[in-house]
């Protein structure tokens, strides 16, 4: 969602503003529809990659991860200008590189008892859902109630990122994450990016307009590959519990 790379500078300019692009979401989504298409082919590479040469997974892992971090912020700032045809081939690839760097997640996921394919397919589902029902809402909104809500997811992810960091940092050390503490961290993860699904569709229309449907795509796109990811972690925490 645009406001989680920026989302202080979102919410000042909705604040207060009738829509500037009261078209710019319908506009979107066939961008994030074949962005998420190019993410489940990178996510299959990468699954391919595990099931053939697992020895490189990890060093191939790092590089996409490093360059879809770079491809980011460098189509974002490209997209943002108005420039659709130079930013649209770097969000296609940034697209498979993040499909690449989720692979090893899918793969624990297939892997995992109890979740499996159907896991999966009930992530994606669930995804599929929150944008049904996240629009309803976040499109009827109120101004007041939209910017509370606005800042209360904003404040969340922050603290969820602290979290993520720290869960990271015991990771690297070798320190043990209980499973209790990765199923509650995912499902705060899960009802911090549902909420932002429906901040979303409040947002974009009085932040973006409707020629600005690259920018808006790919902060949808953020919000349901990260509801997608917390709801299989969540999964996967649950059916891991000794």
């Amino acid at each position: 969602m645009s406001n989680t790379s920026n989302f202080r500078q979102a919410i000042k300019e909705a604040k207060g503003q009738a829509l500037v692009g009261p078209n710019v979401i319908s506009n979107a989504l066939p961008y994030l529809g074949g962005g998420l298409v190019l993410t489940a082919v990178g996510a299959y590479g990468g699954l391919g990659v595990i099931g053939s040469r697992p020895e490189i997974f990890m060093t191939t892992f790092w590089v996409a991860l490093i360059a879809e971090f770079i491809l980011f912020f460098v189509a974002r700032g490209i997209a943002e200008k108005g420039d659709n045809s130079t930013a649209l081939p770097l969000l296609a690839l940034y697209s498979l590189l993040s499909g690449y760097t989720l692979s090893g997640l899918v793969y624990v996921g297939l892997s995992t008892s109890g979740v499996g394919i159907q896991g999966v397919g009930i992530a994606a589902l669930g995804c599929g859902a929150t944008f049904i029902v996240g629009r309803n809402i976040g499109s009827n909104l109120s101004d007041e109630d939209g910017l509370a809500l606005a800042q209360t997811v904003r404040l969340g992810v922050i603290a969820l990122l602290v979290v993520l960091v720290g869960q990271l940092l015991f990771a690297v050390f070798g320190v043990y994450t209980p499973s209790w503490l990765e199923i509650g961290i995912s499902g705060i993860g899960v009802a911090l990016f549902v909420g932002s699904a429906v901040v979303d569709f409040y947002i974009l229309p009085r932040a973006y307009r409707d020629e600005q449907y690259l920018p808006a795509a790919l902060s949808m796109y953020l919000t349901y590959i990260n509801l997608f990811v917390f709801i299989l972690r969540l999964l996967i925490a649950l059916n891991s519990r000794d």
